[in-house]
């Protein structure tokens, strides 16, 4: 089974009095780019998340999302006193406003707002980190669900093009050699009208240098080889990069079908190849959402 490279999940937990939420969107990227965005706080976890996030995806440009929240509880209930530093700020404080009584003392909101002295239960602040990384693991889990989900709509896509492929030149190559034939008597009539009797080893040296010219044979055979090829990696996903792969397949479809369209003999050939074209360029288009 394929993934697209675009996909969407989050997840949220609860941890003591905080919840973290946690969102994963990724969008199409030519390699794998992971961005970050979450509080300061838990920045020194980034490298175990890219980690984590990288060991199930490819490609893609990945944006993680981490936010914590305080939960409805009253600040007061949440928090504790660190006793020690305001006793440490008071001293300090009385001791610079005897020296300097023009200096307003220090309040109470002062004293509280200082970095320490309001700090979070250490039941809430001991596996935070553990916290963080058990939910990305949850939600990368959804995440690839739903790449999966999105990549076997591509699939089906894929498949259903290739089929209306192999008719196309199926139909062609078993009209090929009646429209050959007729392409050669209107050829033949004109040259014997334009040259009078011609001479008729003359005559089969034109034809032999005309056979090889519109010989399609070996666009027909590499035509489906290709659609061979598409359609075992499409159904078996081997190991690397396989959008870089099947992008690679389209070129080389595009290529023989043009080939096929400039040694046209007859209007048929002409439309096949268009629709050969048409139907290449619409799985392009989607093979450019495949991981």
């Amino acid at each position: 089974m394929i993934n697209s490279m675009t996909g969407f999940a989050n997840g949220s937990a609860e941890h003591g009095s905080k919840r973290l939420y946690l969102e994963l969107r990724a969008v199409n990227h030519r390699y794998l780019d992971i961005q970050f965005k979450m509080p300061e706080d838990l920045r020194h976890l980034e490298g175990a998340l890219r980690e984590a996030v990288s060991a199930r995806a490819a490609r893609g440009k990945i944006e993680c999302r981490i936010q914590l929240q305080h939960g409805t509880q009253p600040a007061a209930r949440s928090l504790q006193l660190n006793k020690k530093l305001v006793s440490q700020l008071a001293k300090i404080n009385n001791k610079i406003y005897r020296k300097h009584p023009d200096i307003n003392r220090l309040g109470v909101a002062d004293i509280l707002a200082f970095p320490g002295v309001l700090a979070a239960p250490a039941e809430e602040a001991g596996d935070l980190d553990e916290s963080v990384l058990r939910l990305i693991n949850e939600v990368l889990e959804s995440f690839n669900q739903a790449r999966s989900r999105e990549g076997a709509q591509l699939q089906q896509h894929l498949l259903q093009r290739l089929q209306q492929m192999e008719q196309i030149l199926d139909a062609l190559s078993g009209q090929f050699p009646q429209l050959l034939q007729q392409h050669m008597d209107k050829v033949s009539q004109r040259l014997r009208e334009a040259v009078g009797n011609m001479d008729n080893d003359r005559l089969q040296q034109e034809f032999a240098l005309f056979m090889q010219k519109a010989d399609v044979d070996e666009e027909f055979s590499r035509l489906r080889t290709h659609i061979a090829e598409v359609r075992r990696i499409v159904n078996t996903q081997p190991k690397g990069s396989v959008g870089k792969r099947l992008d690679f397949l389209m070129q080389e479809l595009n290529r023989e079908a043009n080939t096929l369209g400039s040694k046209a003999i007859a209007a048929e050939c002409t439309q096949a190849s268009v629709e050969l074209k048409v139907l290449i360029e619409q799985m392009r288009e989607q093979v450019q959402n495949i991981e």
